[in-house]
Order: structure tokens, then sequence, then C-alpha cells
């Protein structure tokens, strides 16, 4: 073929297949992933549409075996369900979601009453949020060190009295022993991540893995483990490896008791 023939017929596939709907450049048949890796909301939306459960019909289609939404504590009952019965029908796994979070309070290392009855509560209507989507494992995050914050009826800009690290740490897993006993009965897991103070959590109680894990250590619950995590992020704990993948590219691993071996059920 000489080179003008080659240049028009390029040019003709060229405009073709900017013609053709972009979903179309999207083979139905895509071997499914090894690892599973897990899209979120929004992560197809160009190319499977607004709506969510086209989204997630379309990673299947694509060959991902899991998904995970952060956020699908906001979503109705009844679209939980609906999202449930998808995953199941199209036998994807649900990742994590998440059950608490609170990042510049000491929700966890000061002992208050009504806040710990509100992190009780809120973990406690999770566990509906969980059968409904066929979830087994649950984010955490405890809150901040002991500090003040500009909403405190106290505050003041230098800061005041602290608990020592120890009765922090201490308090934390008081709390969390009594969320586990709360997950236990419904074989569910809460997964703690510790976050980076320096890049973008700064002040967060959890910061380092073997803090995690001394963490989980002390609990000495089924219900309790580490969500390890090197930048970026997203993903589903597979049954058969310790260590997966999301689709943001952070390599991230679960850990437990080494006595204690990952439950075989969906995470």
């Amino acid at each position: 073929m000489d080179r003008r023939t080659f240049l028009r017929t390029g040019s003709t596939v060229t405009a073709a297949s900017l013609l053709m709907p972009t979903t179309s450049l999207f083979a139905a048949t895509q071997p499914k992933f090894s690892l599973n890796y897990a899209p979120h909301p929004g992560t197809f939306k160009s190319k499977g549409g607004e709506d969510y459960l086209d989204q997630v019909r379309f990673a299947a289609d694509q060959g991902f075996t899991a998904w995970e939404d952060n956020g699908i504590k906001r979503q109705t009952p009844e679209m939980q369900e609906k999202i449930g019965a998808e995953l199941a029908r199209l036998g994807m796994t649900m990742g994590v979601f998440v059950a608490y979070g609170s990042f510049d309070r000491p929700t966890f290392v000061r002992k208050d009453k009504a806040t710990w009855d509100e992190v009780t509560r809120t973990v406690s209507e999770s566990v509906a949020v969980a059968k409904r989507i066929g979830a087994t494992w649950l984010t955490v995050v405890p809150g901040s060190v002991d500090q003040q914050h500009k909403d405190d009826p106290k505050w003041n800009q230098f800061g005041g009295p602290r608990l020592a690290e120890g009765y922090q740490f201490a308090n934390a897993i008081e709390l969390l022993r009594g969320l586990s006993a709360l997950l236990e009965p419904h074989k569910l897991v809460m997964v703690l991540e510790p976050l980076n103070w320096h890049a973008n959590h700064g002040g967060t109680f959890l910061t380092r893995s073997d803090q995690a894990y001394a963490i989980c250590k002390a609990v000495n619950s089924p219900s309790g483990a580490t969500q390890l995590a090197r930048q970026p992020r997203r993903h589903v704990p597979d049954p058969q490896r310790s260590g997966v993948c999301d689709l943001q590219g952070r390599q991230q691993s679960v850990l437990q008791d080494p006595v204690r071996p990952l439950p075989p059920a969906n995470h």
C-alpha cells in the first residue's frame, strides 16, 4: 500500500471511530480482573451514564468484580436495597463504606457520654445499611487527638489541657470494644485506616500502621481490622489475599490478629 492510500484509509477509520457512540468502544465481554478492583460512583459516569445502577452494570461489563461507595449511607433505604440486589445479581463484592467518620474532634480519645452515645448510635444504624447492600467491611475514622475545637464553648486559640497519649489510647480502645460487641453478632468488621497527618489529615488520632495494629490487638475482636494504605486509593479486600489494589492505584492490605484468619465471607 502506498503512502497516499494508507493516509486515506487511516483518515476514514479515525472518522468512523469518532462517530461511534462512546459506550460502543467498550466491549461488554471483557475478562474479569483477578483482583477485586473497586470503582466508585462517578468513576464511569461519562461512559456508563448518570444513573447509579447503570454505572454498576457498566463496571461489571468491563470486568470489575467489586464496588465501593464511602457515602452510600446517604442513599435512601430503597436505593440501598436496589444497589445490594444488583451487586448480588452481577456477582460483585461490596467494599467498605463509612460507618462513622470524624476528623477534627476528639470523639474517641476523650470520654464524653453524649459523644460516645452518638458514635454508638451511628455505627448501630450502619448494621442495617450493611445488610441492605451486602457489605461486611465498615470504615470507622476515630476522630482527632484530644484537642480543642473552634466550636467548643470554652475554645481559645492557644489550646488547653490535653489527656496524655496513653489515656487517649485507652479511651479509644474502650469505645472500639463496645462497637465491636455491636458488630460481632452480625459478622461485620470495622476497618480502621491510619491517615496521613502531614499530607491532608492533620490532627487525626490514628496516623500509623503500628498504632492501628496495637489497637486491634488490644480490642481483641474479629470485628476489628486495620486498613493499611499508601496513597492514592480505593479498594475491596480479597478473601484469598492480604494485598488489594484500587482504581486510583493505592496498594492496601488488611491486618488482623495473625492467629485469627480473615473471615471467608465477602469483604
